[in-house]
């Protein structure tokens, strides 16, 4: 496939690092010649320094050929005449632009559309990071949570505990503790190496476990890996962004909010767009502020500016004072290791996030979802299985039989409304929705040839 990544920033270069390699063709445009010479260095990429949106550097960089446009540039006027260009003067089938700015996204149907700014896929990093961090409050105690199918299975990864009743116990008395309940732990990673599931594997205490369930289930199985926590109900959100005010407004109705921000004017913004949230001007890092707004007593706070640093330090002085769990927004990729599972309980990186849409909609065989996970080593994938046992590898065949990379599970898979937990005796059919963790991203191609119907299967 012929991509041009438009944009050599985190996100573009995280796609990029994803998708070299795997018989891919990429060019990536920008105009800073620093980065662009630190791809070149270490992937197998073309490079162009120029203006993303202008037509004669999109010609330079194989439009007229060009499977599909990324438009991931830090301009969202820039993306979206990108998107534009791509289509009127070189017709590139697939057009893809992130915008972050909510003025154009209240307008999307309106705006992004063949016959106005002709975008076929529309990522919003700021959406994306607040749908992450809402499922967070509602799993206390999850470390990342994971819709698949449209939400009706998840994937959850729970610190395991000592207290929890699975810690010391083989993964196969899983069954034992919920014998109403059916999931299945897809992979466990231990002092962050990957530990293949099976039946005799002892759960450690520290292990980071994920396991896959349908929706409704999720809760009664982390009661098992860990001690059960109470509900969430005080939050403290610092920053009053894009971010910060998503997620305030999403969240209001259902929990005591108070919403920290340094910036006057935007506190009075705040006061408006927010009901029911409460809205203090002053900085995070205040201790004597935190103190006298009870820190002590939230039972998240969210770290969500656009300062890596003044999160981190915000977060520590928060979880010092008392909170029950802190949260915190790191943009740069090479913090997130430094500081999760200290006194910060959870990093979230909007880069992984945006890069995880971004792969569903450039992975090959009806990939419908993508999330990276482990900070980009990992993927979770949901892919569709089509034809039958004459035309793909998969369909017809006990997942058993499947030829899967090594680590790599089948967790669960999805037949119309149900979700089936995965054995090795269950057979895949047409339709189907399949669940997969791959430990190695570098296996993510396998995966695809494998859901993917050929000449050579007929």
């Amino acid at each position: 496939m012929r991509i041009i990544i438009l944009g050599a920033g985190q996100v573009g270069g995280t796609l990029a690092e994803h998708l070299a390699g795997e018989e891919n063709d990429i060019t990536i445009v920008d105009t800073d010649v620093r980065r662009l010479r630190m791809l070149q260095d270490r992937l197998d990429v073309r490079t162009l320094r120029g203006s993303a949106s202008h037509p004669q550097v999109l010609a330079q960089a194989g439009a007229q050929d060009a499977d599909m446009l990324v438009a991931v540039t830090s301009s969202d006027e820039i993306n979206m005449i990108a998107c534009q260009v791509g289509q009127s003067l070189f017709n590139i089938p697939t057009k893809i632009a992130r915008v972050r700015e909510a003025d154009y996204l209240s307008r999307d149907k309106q705006l992004f559309k063949r016959e106005a700014v002709p975008i076929d896929v529309l990522i919003s990093p700021e959406e994306l990071v607040t749908r992450n961090l809402k499922r967070l409050i509602e799993y206390p105690g999850a470390l990342q949570v994971l819709d698949f199918a449209g939400g009706r299975a998840q994937l959850v990864a729970v610190r395991a505990h000592y207290g929890g009743a699975l810690v010391g116990q083989e993964i196969a008395s899983l069954k034992e503790h919920t014998p109403s309940v059916d999931t299945r732990v897809a992979a466990i990673f231990r002092k962050s190496r990957p530990i293949i599931p099976r039946g005799d594997t002892l759960i450690e205490a520290d292990d980071e476990v994920f396991f896959i369930a349908a929706r409704p289930d999720i809760r009664m199985v982390m009661s098992e890996m860990r001690r059960r926590e109470k509900p969430y109900k005080r939050i403290v959100i610092a920053g009053g962004g894009n971010i910060g005010a998503r997620l305030a407004a999403a969240i209001e109705r259902d929990y005591r909010v108070k919403v920290i921000e340094c910036n006057p004017a935007r506190c009075q913004e705040l006061s408006n767009q927010l009901r029911r949230s409460v809205v203090l001007h002053g900085s995070a890092s205040d201790r004597e502020l935190l103190i006298e707004e009870s820190i002590e007593s939230a039972d998240v706070f969210f770290a969500l500016t656009n300062d890596d640093e003044a999160n981190i330090m915000a977060s520590m002085l928060a979880k010092r004072l008392g909170a029950r769990t802190v949260i915190t927004l790191i943009n740069n990729p090479a913090y997130v290791d430094l500081v999760q599972g200290g006194l910060i309980d959870i990093a979230v990186s909007p880069q992984l996030s945006t890069v995880g849409a971004l792969l569903a909609h450039v992975r090959r065989g009806d990939v419908v979802a993508v999330h990276s996970l482990r900070r980009g080593a990992a993927e979770a994938l949901e892919a569709v299985a089509h034809g039958d046992a004459q035309s793909s590898q998969v369909v017809g065949r006990a997942i058993g039989e499947l030829p899967l990379p090594a680590g790599t599970t089948v967790g669960a898979l999805v037949r119309r409304d149900e979700v089936i937990i995965a054995h090795d005796s269950t057979v895949i059919e047409d339709g189907d929705h399949v669940i997969l963790f791959v430990p190695d991203k570098r296996d993510v191609i396998r995966i695809e040839r494998l859901f993917q119907i050929g000449l050579s299967f007929l």
